[in-house]
């Protein structure tokens, strides 16, 4: 491992080394790299390296999640992918929900290296069947648009975006015995209406690289998806400037795709959509 690529991994991020050719997974907002292991492990049966760096202010501390900004969390995926694509052929990103938005603006800015683009559950809009409308439509703007934001934080509740009872389970008995390193495991399930805020301004910054990204893009979105409907997949569907998009609508899953029922289906999609667009693959194709 290099000394660059270990800098960027922090105290939760993993990487290990397996071909010429990398994957970069960018967890969620609040999130953790262990929420991303189930990809990260077929992606490396696939014959992929794979790296999920720790984003900057997460897995830590509210206070240090108050004070990273978006810029600081995209800071992370671009030092992270700058060395991987030093040491390998072919870098690919996928991110998960806020993490699919900083992979979008990724791919906008250093366009044809980025060699293919997964978005798992990405988020535009917060509309979801578990998101009350006065809370997205009068609550929200009300507090995260005034110097209120600064102070007041929302605590996640059930289901967390998983449908699975199990997993749920193991998620609610982490809150409930206040574990040590429960940030590390499964995130801060308490977000600040400031870190709210530089969402949103992310959500501005992907929506205005859409038109900008051309690498091949697989979407991936659950039908029941509790935070962010599937209006959002159909979204990048529309405006995304890439000729190469597939789509993979999933049941019985909600939001966290790579932690619930389908999270197997969804890393070997992930996966054999990275495949195909290998070098090699490619050469064949044409």
């Amino acid at each position: 491992m290099s000394q660059a690529i270990e800098s960027l991994l922090g105290p939760a991020g993993y990487y290990t080394r397996r071909g010429e050719d990398a994957v970069l997974l960018v967890h969620g907002l609040t999130g953790t790299p262990a929420e991303m292991r189930s990809a990260a492990k077929k992606l490396q049966q696939q014959g992929f390296s794979v790296m999920c760096p720790r984003l900057a202010g997460h897995c830590g501390s509210i206070h240090e999640l108050k004070k990273s900004r978006w810029q600081d969390w995209y800071g992370t995926v671009e030092q992270s992918f700058e060395a991987l694509k030093a040491e390998h052929r072919q870098v690919y990103v996928a991110g998960l929900s806020m993490g699919a938005l900083l992979a979008l603006r990724l791919a906008a800015e250093k366009g044809e290296r980025v060699a293919g683009l997964g978005l798992l559950s990405a988020t535009f809009f917060y509309d979801g069947w578990n998101m009350p409308k006065y809370k997205r439509r009068l609550l929200l703007p009300l507090v995260i648009y005034s110097p209120l934001r600064r102070f007041v934080s929302w605590a996640e509740t059930s289901p967390y975006g998983i449908k699975c009872e199990r997993t749920r389970a193991k998620v609610q008995a982490v809150l409930e015995n206040r574990e040590a390193n429960a940030a590390e495991q499964f995130g801060i399930f308490r977000t600040p209406a400031v870190t709210i805020h530089e969402s949103v301004r992310l959500i501005r910054a992907a929506r205005q690289a859409l038109s900008h990204v051309h690498s091949p893009t697989l979407i991936v979105h659950a039908l029941e998806d509790d935070m962010a409907s599937v209006k959002n997949a159909h979204y990048v569907a529309k405006h995304i400037a890439a000729r190469q998009v597939e789509t993979f609508l999933v049941d019985d899953t909600y939001h966290v795709l790579t932690l619930d029922k389908r999270r197997h289906q969804v890393a070997e999609r992930l996966s054999n959509f990275f495949t195909q667009h290998l070098p090699q693959a490619a050469a064949v194709a044409a």
